[in-house]
């Protein structure tokens, strides 16, 4: 069982690591037992210049490292697939979600709607802008690093989103460790 955290590097700089470092331990605790017993401020390398995905898997016995060049992406056809899934753990095995996302032709991610809900996308938390309020989902599928730090920050509130709520919202973004906060520029959701 191997677990994943992705983080975005810059000019030889991980980026918000403190956020990752305890969704770590929290994931090791969790799966493994005991504390985590590597620190990512001493573990992560990345090239001097540049943007970098560094892609860290381990388990309980050992830790992979890779730096890939990033560029940008962001999703605007997005469809809206029930599911019962749980994630509570990043893993590095992520059929069940690429399952989801190919289970709609023609989008760049899927919303997942869970027990009435909205949750998040296969790759990123969301946020629907409500009557001047950024609302995050309170049980997403994933936790995210940085939906982590944009609550501590107060820029996000969390809630029960529909999918009337979604789909009338002021604007809806999407965010991860890569991409950061993005507004999604005239979305096209794909309803089921």
């Amino acid at each position: 069982m191997q677990l994943l955290e992705t983080l975005l590097c810059i000019d030889g700089v991980a980026q918000h690591l403190p956020y990752h470092q305890a969704r770590l331990a929290r994931s090791y605790h969790a799966l493994f037992g005991g504390d985590v017993p590597f620190v990512l401020e001493r573990l992560i390398t990345p090239p001097p210049q540049g943007r970098y995905r560094c892609r860290l898997l381990y388990d309980a016995h050992q830790t992979h490292i890779e730096y890939i060049p990033y560029t940008l992406r962001t999703s605007r056809r997005l469809g809206i697939v029930h599911t019962t899934l749980e994630y509570p753990y990043k893993f590095a095995h992520r059929e069940p979600l690429d399952s989801l996302k190919k289970s709609i032709e023609g989008v760049d991610d899927v919303i997942l709607l869970r027990d009435g809900l909205i949750s998040d996308t296969t790759i990123a938390n969301i946020a629907c802008l409500i009557d001047g309020v950024w609302l995050t989902p309170a049980t997403p599928l994933l936790a995210g690093t940085t939906r982590a730090r944009l609550l501590d920050e107060g820029f996000l509130q969390c809630g029960d989103i529909t999918l009337s709520m979604l789909e009338n919202a002021d604007s809806i973004a999407l965010m991860n460790a890569l991409t950061g906060f993005y507004v999604v520029h005239d979305p096209i959701l794909q309803r089921p």
